[in-house]
């Protein structure tokens, strides 16, 4: 069974976050844990919030065994851009664009 979490306009660029995600990709959710704590990017920590709200999703609402769940998909979206600008010379501006994501996670307990 598949069971899935969500987080929406997480801010950072999806960009980043998929260089986070690639290193958790098709394992075992206490082994992304476990790797995601030590990761230096600060992408991880939405991240792992997403897998423990899945998986916390699969044990409560599914009655699924916690130590069987393995991550079968995840991806991150680009969400809303919030657009902001910057005063530059001779009364000119240019645009800023901050970007965010939406990071979606899939677990299950079978291969």
């Amino acid at each position: 069974m598949d069971v899935r979490a969500t987080a929406k306009t997480v801010r950072y660029t999806p960009r980043k976050v998929r260089l986070v995600i690639d290193l958790v990709r098709g394992k075992t959710v206490t082994e992304a844990l476990d790797i995601l704590k030590f990761v230096p990017n600060h992408a991880a920590v939405p991240v792992s919030k997403v897998i423990k709200s899945a998986a916390a999703n699969a044990t409560n609402n599914n009655q699924l065994d916690a130590d069987k769940l393995y991550i079968k998909e995840i991806y991150a979206n680009e969400g809303l851009t919030m657009k902001r600008y910057m005063p530059r010379a001779k009364g000119s501006a240019s645009q800023i664009l901050k970007r965010t994501s939406h990071i979606t996670v899939v677990v299950s307990d079978e291969k």
